[in-house]
């Protein structure tokens, strides 16, 4: 095999690891919720991580787990985006291992839910920072043209991600009461994920692609998004 096809075979690893991590995102919070109510019927459950303890559990595992697993074998241009994926990565089956808490749940039951909620917060740290820091960055001289609005698309996304976090967190702690009934941490859990799902969707070059290459011109060596 040649080392170009080496490259290209690379770059095409890379791009679908972040389709794949994008459209597990995107997808993860419709279908939950809609396969819930196809498969135990009612309501709305309080969040995201409330699906665990519907029919809908081995949908919600295993899509975390697999969200992780491809973290842990994404590679990006230094070590630190291999670092921050293999953190992601734990965060990921941490999150799906360790249940959030049900309600009247036991000593041990708490003490599981408060490590899903630190799993929970490292998870969508990292991955706002992925958004904000390491794909705004370039392994190109030369950007590709719509690079600039890329970089703007994926400030959003981690800028929503820590809002979100943060309004969590903020209504947990002083508006529960008040705000329960129209499900906060679900709407909001939901909006985060969906962004980051837009992030990597943009990083495999799904959305917002550069023009390709005429044939004149020497392609590139390795996919920048």
């Amino acid at each position: 095999m040649s080392l170009r096809t080496a490259s290209d075979n690379l770059v095409h690893n890379y791009l679908f690891l972040r389709r794949a991590i994008g459209c597990l995102g995107i997808g993860l919070p419709f279908v939950l919720v809609f396969g819930k109510m196809f498969a135990d019927g009612g309501g709305l459950l309080n969040s995201i991580s409330g699906y665990y303890y519907s029919g809908m559990r081995d949908v919600w595992v295993g899509t975390m787990c697999a969200i992780g697993v491809f973290l842990l074998s994404y590679r990006g241009y230094g070590r630190i985006d291999d670092i921050a994926g293999n953190i992601a990565a734990v965060a990921a089956v941490g999150v799906a291992l360790f249940p959030t808490t049900p309600s009247n749940g036991t000593r041990a039951d708490v003490i599981i839910g408060r490590l899903h909620l630190g799993f929970a917060a490292v998870f969508f740290l990292t991955l706002a920072f992925f958004c904000i820091v390491l794909f705004t960055k370039s392994d190109k001289e030369i950007p590709g043209a719509r690079k600039p609005e890329r970089n703007r698309l994926y400030v959003t996304s981690g800028v929503i991600m820590l809002v979100c976090l943060a309004l969590i967190l903020l209504c947990g702690l002083f508006f529960d009461d008040v705000t329960k009934s129209l499900y906060p941490a679900l709407w909001l859990e939901s909006v985060a994920i969906l962004a980051f799902g837009v992030a990597w969707l943009t990083k495999g070059g799904t959305l917002l692609p550069d023009k390709p290459p005429s044939a004149s011109e020497a392609p590139a060596t390795h996919a920048e998004a």
